[in-house]
């Protein structure tokens, strides 16, 4: 069941990206942050298994751009469209919000070419985008995930 994010979760949350962070999958977030933003969240909740599967955030980073981060689904349960619906349920949101063009810093190249995103120079995104770099290792020179956009 896909469903918005609440206060109950932000441990899970916090623990799934984390564990992906330590995979090189994404970066990692404190528990602090994940409080603040967690407006931003949306979860897939299996009812069967009665755990959060998958997570993905819409975060506004300008007046006409947002991002997409820190999706995450189960490696059990990857390729069952659940990160597609994670990541239009927050498509969906920036359109309602009238954000009509939506990033992502990502190592995911093919999943997100195929829900429409076209690469673009990290150089055009606006400085503010790179709050979060600024705390990542790899950042500036070194940096290896793939920028895409999509406009709405």
């Amino acid at each position: 069941m896909l469903r918005k994010a609440r206060i109950g979760d932000v441990k899970t949350i916090h623990k799934l990206i984390n564990v992906s962070a330590g995979k090189g999958e994404m970066l990692p977030r404190s528990l602090m942050d994940i409080y603040g933003s967690l407006r931003d969240f949306f979860v897939y909740f299996s009812e069967q298994d009665g755990e959060i599967i998958g997570v993905c955030a819409m975060n506004i980073t300008w007046e006409n751009l947002a991002e997409i981060r820190s999706l995450y689904v189960a490696e059990l349960r990857r390729k069952e469209g659940l990160g597609r619906k994670l990541v239009e349920a927050c498509i969906s949101e920036a359109i309602t919000l009238e954000l009509y063009r939506v990033f992502t810093l990502t190592y995911q190249h093919e999943f997100f070419l195929k829900l429409g995103f076209k690469d673009i120079d990290r150089a055009t995104l606006p400085q503010k985008v790179w709050s979060d770099c600024l705390r990542c290792p790899k950042y500036p020179d070194f940096c290896d995930e793939i920028s895409m956009i999509m406009e709405l």
